[in-house]
């Protein structure tokens, strides 16, 4: 499979504008891995912006939903 680039960057949610991973999905998963983090894909706008890309980050947002939503 070929990477598809553009059509990446085009629907990449990262604010970090100098970020010369952005479209390279491969490379930026492995990016952050690296440093025992998540891409900004896979967070809420409002917590990528933050930059804290951190994995107890993400635990952290999808228990306080996952809880929120039983509570409903």
């Amino acid at each position: 499979m070929e990477c598809q680039i553009e059509a990446n960057k085009a629907k990449c949610p990262c604010t970090y504008e100098p970020c010369s991973r952005k479209g390279k999905c491969c490379e930026c998963i492995a990016y952050h891995l690296k440093f025992d983090e998540l891409p900004a894909c896979v967070f809420p706008p409002e917590v990528e912006k933050t930059y804290d890309r951190s994995i107890a980050r993400f635990v952290k947002v999808f228990t306080a939903q996952d809880q929120g939503s039983r509570k409903g």
